[in-house]
Formats: C-alpha cells, sequence, structure tokens
C-alpha cells in the first residue's frame, strides 16, 4: 500500500534511506559518500524545507520512500529508496508512479551518474537524461547542491519537461 509518510514515519525514513544507500559505498566519489549518509538532522531540514514523502507498506513496515519537492515550475524527485532486502521487488516503480500520477507539472530527477542502477531504473521509465551543459544549468536552479556534487551527478526530466 503507498500513503503519505507522517512525522511518526521520520525514524523508518531515515533507516530506509541509510540502509539503501549503502550501495553508493564504493561506488560514488569516497568524499561525497559519509555514513550515515543522510543524518537525521539533515534529513529533518530536508522535511522542513518542503520535501513530502510517500511510502510503500508491506503488512505493516514501511518497506519504500520516495520524496517530492515542489520547486519553482517543477516536481523534483527527492531521495527515493527502498530497503535493501527489498530491492528488485517492484517498490519503486509502484511509488514513481504514483508520484507521477499525483500531478501534471513536470517532474525532474537528479542522482548520481555512477549510480548506474538509479539512472536505468529512471530510464526504464521514460525519464531521459538532459544534456551536460543544461544539467548544470537545472542542478543550480533547482537544487541546493556543492559543486563536487553537480560534477558527479546526473538529471533525467520526464516528456512533460522535454515537451514544454
Amino acid at each position: 500500500m503507498i500513503r503519505a509518510c507522517t512525522s511518526d514515519d521520520f525514524t523508518d525514513i531515515a533507516a530506509i534511506i541509510n540502509d539503501a544507500a549503502v550501495a553508493y559505498r564504493g561506488v560514488i566519489p569516497d568524499d561525497c559518500y559519509h555514513d550515515p549518509y543522510m543524518p537525521e538532522a539533515e534529513l529533518a531540514d530536508e522535511i522542513a524545507r518542503g520535501v513530502q514523502f510517500s511510502g510503500y507498506e508491506v503488512e505493516g513496515i514501511l518497506t519504500g520512500v520516495m520524496g517530492i519537492e515542489s520547486v519553482q515550475d517543477v516536481i523534483l524527485i527527492r531521495h527515493a529508496y527502498v530497503r535493501t532486502a527489498q530491492r528488485g521487488g517492484g517498490v519503486g516503480g509502484k511509488l514513481l508512479k504514483h508520484l507521477f500520477e499525483q500531478t501534471d507539472t513536470p517532474m525532474l530527477i537528479g542522482t548520481w551518474a555512477a549510480a548506474e542502477w538509479a539512472v536505468q531504473f529512471y530510464e526504464a521509465r521514460g525519464f531521459l537524461r538532459v544534456s551536460q551543459r543544461e544539467k548544470g544549468i537545472l542542478l543550480r536552479k533547482y537544487w541546493t547542491v556543492p559543486d563536487r556534487q553537480v560534477q558527479t551527478s546526473v538529471v533525467l526530466a520526464c516528456e512533460r519537461w522535454r515537451s514544454r
């Protein structure tokens, strides 16, 4: 079942993100990976800034989360993670489809370029990478990320973005 996450889910959201982000260890640049990947204070800041999480629940247990953030004229997909034990079971695809169907607003996704599985996940669902030049412009316009992350990331856009 997909549902909106509440403040009661905060600890589970943090646990899911940090469990799933272990996949980045040794893949993304070492200076970009830290443990925990997202400290609770950082997660709290993200939520306070407006990231709204939806969760996929199985038998009362949250197994995946995906956030959205409305920024200017787009929706950003933020912090999409599935517990390692449930990965590959369709949870992420169901969450993305659910969030995509909730709005007509163009969606953008930023992720690590080296996380090929993540890039392929979004591409398999109709998102396409923007050019390197456009990536830098978009990351600076819609996200607040350090230059190092701009250098090592990709941005993918949905058809709504590309056809506007």
